[in-house]
C-alpha cells in the first residue's frame, strides 16, 4: 500500500488503528458518494472521477495523522490538497460554498457510519478526524471562494476597460443625434451605435460564458491511450546517462501499478520532466520516488525528493508564474516550471497538490482521471483525440 500524497508505505510510523482505518476507505468513499449524490445539490450527475476529487489523498492523510508517532498533526497539515479540492469544484462542478462544506459533513458521518465495529475510534481519535475535515473544510472554502474573486476581478476589469469604447461611442452618438437634423448624419451615427450596440451585447455573452465555465487558463491537449508506467519509465531512462555521459547525482525510483488511460502524452512527460528536475535541483541528492497507481476513476502520479521542505505558507503560491519567495529557494525563483505542471493537471480536468514537512520530505501529486475526455472535450475545443 501507497498513501497519496507523500508515498508512505506499511511500517512507516503508521499504527494498528491508521491501518485498520485506510482499510475502510473505499467502504467509506462509496457510502459518502450514495449519499452526497442523494443529498447535495448539483452531485448527482458528476461523473465519478469529478465528485471523488482529492479526498482519497485526505483520507490518507488523516490516517497518518491518527499515528500518534506520524509527524502529521492533522489531515490538513503539511499539504494543500484541500484547497485543490475547494479549487477543482470551483472549476468543474455547479457547485457554491454550502454545497463545498456540506459534503466535508457527510465524510464525517460516512466516517462515522463504516467505522462501526471496524475501527476503533476513541475521543482521541475522533478528535482528529474532527480537527482535519474542519481545517480541511475552512482551506477549502478559501480556494473555492479565490477562484470566484479572480472571477469576480476579471469581469471588472472587462467591464470597466473593454466596454468603455463602445459605450462611449453609444453615449456620444446619442448626444450628438439630439443636436443634429440632418439626416444623412443621423443615419451614419445610429449605423455607428448600432455596430457598438453589437459589440457590447457579443462582450455580455462572452462574459456570462466567463461566469458559466470558472476555469483558469488551459492548455491545449491531444489525448491517446496508453499506460502510464510506460511514460514514466521512458522519462525516467532520459536521465540514465549512455555510456561515457555525464551521470546524475541521484537514483529515480518507479514503483507502483500499470494504469492505461486517456491523457496528452506530451503535456503529462513534460509535466513528470519539470517535477524530476525540480527534485534534482532542490532535493537532498536522494533517491527520486516516482508512484503510479489508481483509484475510483483517478490517476495518482507522485513524484518524491528528500531536502528542504517547501514552508507551508507558500504551497499555494509556488504555482504562481515567475514567483519568487525570500529563503533559501529564492536563488533562482521556480519560474514557470511548477505552473506549467498545475495547467496540465487542471487542463486534464484534475489538480496538482503538493506534500512537505521535514519528517516526510516533498511529493507533488498528479491527481487527475483516467479518462479524462469527458472533462477536456468540455473546455472549448482545445480537445484533439487520436
Amino acid at each position: 500500500m501507497t498513501l497519496a500524497t507523500d508515498q508512505n508505505t506499511d511500517g512507516h510510523g503508521l499504527s494498528p488503528t491508521a491501518l485498520r482505518f485506510i482499510a475502510i476507505r473505499d467502504a467509506v468513499m462509496d457510502h459518502w458518494e450514495r449519499e452526497v449524490r442523494a443529498r447535495v445539490d448539483g452531485a448527482r450527475d458528476l461523473l465519478r472521477p469529478v465528485l471523488t476529487n482529492t479526498l482519497p489523498a485526505f483520507f490518507d492523510n488523516i490516517a497518518e495523522a491518527l499515528s500518534p508517532d506520524h509527524p502529521r498533526v492533522q489531515g490538513a497539515s503539511g499539504s494543500n490538497a484541500a484547497s485543490a479540492h475547494g479549487d477543482e469544484r470551483a472549476r468543474m462542478t455547479p457547485f457554491g460554498p454550502d454545497q463545498v462544506v456540506h459534503e466535508y459533513q457527510i465524510l464525517r458521518e460516512s466516517i462515522a457510519v463504516v467505522a462501526r465495529g471496524r475501527v476503533a475510534l476513541g475521543e482521541p481519535e475522533w478528535a482528529v478526524i474532527d480537527a482535519s475535515i474542519n481545517a480541511a473544510t475552512r482551506e477549502a472554502i478559501r480556494a473555492f471562494t479565490r477562484i470566484h474573486e479572480e472571477l469576480r476581478h476579471k469581469v471588472a476589469a472587462a467591464l470597466s476597460h473593454d466596454m468603455r469604447t463602445p459605450l462611449s461611442v453609444v453615449a456620444n452618438g446619442a448626444q450628438l443625434l439630439g443636436r443634429t437634423d440632418d439626416w444623412s448624419l443621423v443615419r451614419k451615427v445610429a449605423a455607428k451605435m448600432q455596430s457598438n450596440a453589437d459589440r457590447l451585447e457579443d462582450m455580455m455573452a462572452e462574459l456570462l460564458d466567463a461566469l458559466t465555465f470558472q476555469g483558469s487558463a488551459r492548455i491545449p491537449l491531444h489525448l491517446t491511450r496508453f499506460d502510464i508506467l510506460d511514460l514514466v519509465q521512458e522519462t525516467r531512462e532520459q536521465y540514465i546517462p549512455a555510456a561515457g555521459g555525464a551521470a546524475i547525482d541521484v537514483a529515480i525510483d518507479v514503483a507502483g501499478e500499470s494504469v492505461t488511460g486517456y491523457w496528452c502524452r506530451a503535456s503529462l512527460r513534460r509535466a513528470l520532466e519539470n517535477l524530476i528536475n525540480n527534485a534534482i535541483k532542490y532535493g537532498d541528492q536522494g533517491t527520486i520516488g516516482i508512484v503510479a497507481h489508481q483509484t475510483r476513476g483517478r490517476l495518482m502520479l507522485s513524484v518524491h525528493n528528500g531536502g528542504n521542505p517547501i514552508p507551508e505558507e507558500q504551497h499555494g503560491r509556488i504555482f504562481d508564474y515567475l514567483r519568487r519567495e525570500a529563503g533559501p529557494l529564492s536563488a533562482t525563483g521556480w519560474g514557470i516550471g511548477l505552473p506549467f505542471v498545475k495547467a496540465v493537471g487542471e487542463s486534464h480536468g484534475g489538480s496538482v497538490t503538493v506534500d512537505s514537512s521535514p519528517e516526510l520530505g516533498t511529493t507533488f501529486l498528479i491527481d487527475i482521471p483516467v479518462d479524462c475526455r469527458p472533462f477536456v472535450e468540455q473546455d472549448g475545443g482545445q480537445l484533439a483525440v487520436s
